[in-house]
């Protein structure tokens, strides 16, 4: 039998939850080496800091995914997960900016890292299931389409998120400005107010959209049955877990590099963009983390951030029609290409304004990234192995990060002369190279493997 066929509505509310992650997603990186600095980190240490995001994705997702495909209960298979994760991360979004009111046992610095670390946690729970829910419940002939709407609303949440704190203060009149060691309340807002959004935005995904029943799933893929109700101890299942990474299909290990160069270079441009505009476009020296001008740039970046969002929301409705022109894997590499070319070009700016045209570039190979290569893994896999095999796939979104995180602060220091848009144009030549990888990769149909 055949999955049935989904209107696009059913396809919006199944992935609207992950609007709101998304919203929370981008307050943190548009905003999270901000509050960092102004608890007191230096450039160099924010990647040190940053680290956190991609250990949690490493530990975090390949177990998430692996245990939602053996759950069914009342609630569903996937949904409980990303439920749990958005109250635990709406947890994280509301204390990370006030941090400060903890000090009094321990530096403001370490407890906003802590809850850095419990948002990143739990932005891992819920966002794995979402990318495997997608891969369950549409046929083959829908996926482009599916991961393109999810991609789509990941950048509405992502531009609302983003555009937060600069919109609080200049429609809203609520002060961006502080003192030394204390986040602006607009800040503070944007982070309470993301919160109530992701919590509601899951809901409505929780309660209108319907997941297929092991029976049903059995019809589809004759091993689905055991697989959901199959009875693994935690031992048994971190193992399963290796041996799948051992045994991955070939596509996914073709794909794995294209993933590293381009998560390489989000991460350094996440990282590092407060304090390369504020040096490079402002012209503010490296110590200022605390002046109107500093704050100005972070709410800048945030602006220009949700500009990128945008773009990808829009591009993500054209990506379908451009894949099936002229293929899923042309389509990603040309989108890397103008998305590398984008972040070379933030050099050669001459001031904030022209940083817009920059964020077009971006915004299109961020749209092709959230998309096309799920689109092109989804097809190469077996519905039994659709949650753990998107959690494995994981791994080569967050070594990469890792990598950075690592190298990156040390890079700026030594390297770079503490001038940290080097940091973006290292982030730019990235993006080039996995577009060469991606005709490396052969695309295929859905394979159903014993």
């Amino acid at each position: 039998m055949e999955k049935r066929k989904l209107s696009f509505l059913q396809i919006w509310n199944m992935s609207f939850g992950f609007m709101g992650i998304q919203m929370g997603f981008a307050l943190q990186n548009a905003n999270a080496s901000r509050i960092l600095q102004i608890f007191g980190a230096d450039v160099h240490q924010l990647s040190w800091f940053w680290i956190i995001a991609p250990l949690m994705g490493l530990i975090v997702q390949p177990i998430v995914g692996y245990y939602s495909d053996k759950t069914w209960g009342r609630f569903g298979r996937r949904k409980p997960f990303f439920l749990v994760g958005a109250i635990l991360a709406s947890i994280g979004l509301v204390l990370m900016p006030q941090a400060d009111i903890f000090t009094a046992f321990l530096p403001a610095i370490w407890v906003g890292a802590g809850f850095l670390m419990i948002m990143d946690a739990s932005f891992n729970i819920a966002m794995e299931p979402f990318r495997a829910l997608v891969g369950d419940n549409l046929r083959t002939d829908q996926r482009t389409l599916g991961f393109s709407v999810q991609t789509a609303l990941i950048g509405f949440g992502a531009v609302i998120g983003s555009w937060l704190p600069y919109t609080l203060t200049n429609w809203f009149g609520v002060s961006n400005t502080t003192v030394a060691g204390e986040v602006p309340l607009n800040l503070i807002l944007s982070f309470i107010i993301g919160a109530i959004i992701l919590v509601l935005s899951i809901l409505v995904t929780v309660f209108t959209t319907k997941e297929y029943t092991p029976e049903e799933l059995a019809q589809f893929d004759d091993d689905a049955l055991d697989s959901i109700n199959e009875v693994v101890s935690e031992k048994t299942g971190l193992k399963t877990i290796f041996e799948d990474f051992k045994n991955m299909p070939t596509t996914m290990r073709q794909l794995s590099w294209v993933q590293f160069f381009s998560w390489f270079g989000l991460f350094g441009m996440w990282v590092f963009a407060v304090p390369a505009i504020a040096q490079h476009i402002y012209g503010l020296p490296v110590s200022d983390s605390s002046s109107v001008s500093y704050q100005n740039a972070g709410d800048w970046v945030g602006i220009l951030f949700g500009v990128y969002n945008l773009i990808s929301a829009l591009y993500a409705f054209a990506l379908p029609f451009i894949a099936k022109k002229i293929g899923r894997k042309r389509t990603h590499a040309l989108s890397l290409i103008i998305g590398g070319l984008g972040l070379l070009s933030i050099y050669v700016m001459p001031d904030k304004n022209w940083l817009i045209l920059s964020m077009v570039g971006i915004g299109i190979a961020w749209a092709s990234i959230l998309a096309m290569p799920y689109a092109i893994l989804a097809g190469s896999i077996s519905a039994k192995k659709m949650g753990v095999y998107m959690g494995i796939f994981n791994f080569f979104i967050v070594i990469p990060q890792i990598i950075n995180a690592l190298i990156g602060g040390p890079l700026v220091k030594y390297a770079y002369g503490d001038q940290a848009i080097m940091a973006l144009m290292v982030s730019g030549f990235s993006f080039l190279i996995a577009a060469t990888l991606v005709f490396k990769v052969k695309d295929v149909d859905d394979v159903i493997q014993s």
